[in-house]
């Protein structure tokens, strides 16, 4: 997906809200973030139009989200009404990074174009299937293809214009089956919120 329209200028999307887990106020979240600490680290999260704010008391890891308890929500009904609703931190609190390091949130959204300007498409999401991370960059029409975020493939990324130049090796570029991409790992919950906090290097 792409950057949402609505998130707000100078913050970053740290996690978002799931389904309630029990009937003790727990609810699931998937976190943008390296570490669970990230729920901790900079006081309360917020909702992107600044309206709310929520304490995050606890979090334990389970399969591809963290299972929270959030001050002030105790019973299943609480957390249910927060089904989907982002949590942002201000930009300027999150660490500065090394050169050629950037936010997930940097590259979504930004263009990806081949050395003579031609556009393959946007970057959609970031996913890591075990072998580096890899660009998920969707073309206005047509299937998508996954950019390993290396050197030699991504020499350059212009945040502040807009796009990253690639320069993929023969095949790269060949449409990829709908089978093949749900094998490598469409389909991840919360689609919906692609702005991660961790770091990306490229290798």
């Amino acid at each position: 997906m792409a950057k949402n329209e609505t998130d707000p200028e100078g913050k970053v999307c740290i996690a978002q809200i799931g389904a309630a887990h029990g009937v003790r106020g727990e609810v699931r979240v998937k976190l943008f973030a390296e570490e669970p600490d990230a729920l901790f680290d900079y006081g309360p999260l917020e909702t992107a139009d600044g309206t709310r704010q929520f304490e995050f008391l606890s979090a334990r890891e389970s399969k591809t989200v963290f299972v929270c308890r959030i001050k002030g929500l105790n019973n299943r009904n609480d957390v249910e009404a927060l089904n989907g609703v982002r949590l942002y931190v201000d930009r300027a609190q999150l660490p500065d990074l090394e050169e050629e390091e950037f936010y997930h949130s940097d590259l979504i959204g930004l263009d990806a174009r081949l050395a003579d300007g031609t556009s393959i498409g946007t970057i959609m999401a970031i996913h890591d299937f075990g072998a580096g991370d890899m660009l998920d960059v969707m073309p206005k029409r047509g299937k998508g293809h996954y950019i390993p975020f290396t050197r030699a493939v991504v020499p350059e990324v212009k945040v502040s214009e807009g796009y990253v130049l690639v320069t993929p090796p023969d095949g790269l570029l060949d449409e990829a089956d709908e089978s093949e991409r749900a094998q490598e790992g469409e389909g991840v919950d919360f689609s919906e919120a692609p702005e991660l906090l961790d770091g990306l290097k490229k290798e």
